[in-house]
């Protein structure tokens, strides 16, 4: 491709993410599509010669995009909904040319002083403590698995050179993310060594319980090196109890991650700071600008204040990577499992410029302003419950009947394809769940799921219940 052919399909392109932007609600959120259908209207093998940038937009356009779930649709309001903004992608759309590899700081200066500057301004932003080291991995699954491996190393420092010795323990509660277990799971700790902590009526933590499992494998000669806590649970995004959980933690040592992957961006807007409370005592934290912060896929912010631990348990130089340089460079190898780094910090620094603080908390804001009136809509209409308490965007709730009842609004509301949601088990029941978090997302777009939800709970329904 020349530099003109470039120019004008660059520029086909930006015309068409604009008018996408502009007008997403022409695709259904879900496409009407069953599996194999897409692989099937594509050719089986590869072209064996190239073809014209102008039959692959087409095909772009015709055949990708009908198969795609719109996440960055406003009326996407399922699992945690996200947003990908013009900002954002003009960053992302700089970084892939550049096409930077952040392995050590000679490989590009840019891409690792950037990406400490811009932790900086996030760490200032949500009020976390100013002397944490922070570095951006993709996903939040990532990032949590790299706090229990530091966890490990810090408890078991010769498992980096032996393997991991038989004992160690994780805990979390019965709410966190699969991602705490799957992280024991890949650092050798093991699934039947993550321990589940029972949660209270409002699904958070319970201290206490933990406090007991913890003396019960000490008692059984096992070996706790680490507890995860989330601020902002997948399910809920109820806020475990982080302060008496660190107090646990430093009684016996042990490692205290925070998972705040959703909730932690809402502390850039001061009110919702309160969520934090007790985070400075962590050991390690990630928060994901991709769920709340307007960051296309994927940014995953991580933060520790013991980054020694986590290099002793991931550094290996070989030779052909070793550079002569100032000792106040940072390797950003040295802190993970991955060597080659892309160039994620760029459209991270695009928001946080083009946005500001105030810029971000108003979206926040207006996202649970918008969460507080569905669920006030919930709560007045006698046929429906809330399923859960709603401090942030998220609104869990329930048709007042069986599982299969809302399992059927479910699916006659996705069907409409103006919206999404998606669903959860609260208490072995079947739950309705609503999350607002796309930067276009307006009261129309709720007042329409809404409509769409009470339709569906309207006869003929066999097997009414009203409470």
């Amino acid at each position: 491709m020349t530099p003109e052919e470039f120019r004008l399909y660059g520029h086909r392109a930006v015309d068409w993410i604009a008018e996408y932007l502009a007008h997403p609600e022409r695709y259904p959120v879900l496409p009407p599509v069953q599996p194999g259908q897409l692989t099937g209207a594509l050719p089986t093998r590869g072209p064996e010669r190239g073809e014209p940038m102008s039959a692959i937009l087409a095909d772009f356009e015709r055949l990708i995009v009908p198969a795609m779930t719109h996440w960055n649709h406003p009326g996407f309001l399922a699992y945690f909904a996200n947003s990908s903004t013009p900002e954002g992608i003009l960053g992302e759309l700089l970084a892939a040319a550049l096409n930077g590899n952040g392995m050590v700081w000679k490989t590009s200066p840019a891409i690792t002083e950037l990406e400490q500057v811009t932790l900086r301004w996030l760490r200032h932003w949500s009020g976390l403590p100013e002397d944490w080291f922070g570095l951006i991995y993709d996903t939040a699954s990532t990032s949590s698995m790299h706090a229990i491996a530091a966890a490990r190393q810090a408890a078991d420092p010769e498992s980096r050179s032996q393997g991991v010795a038989r004992g160690l323990v994780v805990y979390t509660s019965e709410q966190a993310h699969s991602s705490i277990a799957k992280g024991a799971i890949a650092v050798g700790i093991g699934h039947d060594n993550v321990r589940l902590v029972p949660v209270d009526a409002e699904f958070r933590m319970l201290p206490g319980a933990l406090r007991e499992m913890i003396e019960r494998d000490l008692a059984a000669g096992l070996r706790p090196c680490c507890v995860a806590a989330t601020v902002g649970t997948t399910s809920t995004t109820s806020v475990d109890p982080v302060p008496a959980i660190a107090t646990v933690c430093e009684r016996h040592n042990l490692w205290l991650h925070v998972d705040a992957a959703y909730a932690g961006s809402a502390a850039v807007a001061p009110e919702f700071r309160w969520a934090l409370a007790g985070c400075e005592r962590a050991d390690s934290l990630v928060t994901n600008p991709h769920k709340w912060l307007l960051t296309p896929m994927d940014c995953s912010v991580f933060y520790t204040r013991r980054p020694d631990v986590l290099r002793r348990a991931f550094s290996l130089v070989p030779e052909y990577l070793r550079t002569e340089q100032d000792p106040l460079a940072v390797n950003l190898m040295d802190y993970g499992v991955p060597l080659g780094r892309r160039f994620r910090a760029l459209k991270l620094w695009f928001i946080l410029r083009s946005y500001g603080r105030e810029g971000l908390a108003a979206v926040i804001r207006e996202h649970v302003h918008l969460a507080r009136e569905f669920a006030r809509e919930v709560e007045a209409d006698p046929r429906f419950e809330l399923a859960a308490p709603a401090p942030f965007s998220v609104v869990n709730f329930r048709y007042k009947g069986t599982d299969d009842d809302n399992r059927r609004i479910l699916d006659r509301v996705n069907a409409a394809g103006d919206v999404f949601i998606s669903s959860t088990v609260l208490n072995g029941r079947f739950t309705l769940h609503l999350a607002i978090g796309n930067y276009a997302t307006t009261k129309a777009h709720i007042e329409r799921a809404w409509q769409l939800l009470q339709e569906a709970a309207e006869p003929p329904f066999s097997g009414y219940s009203i409470r």
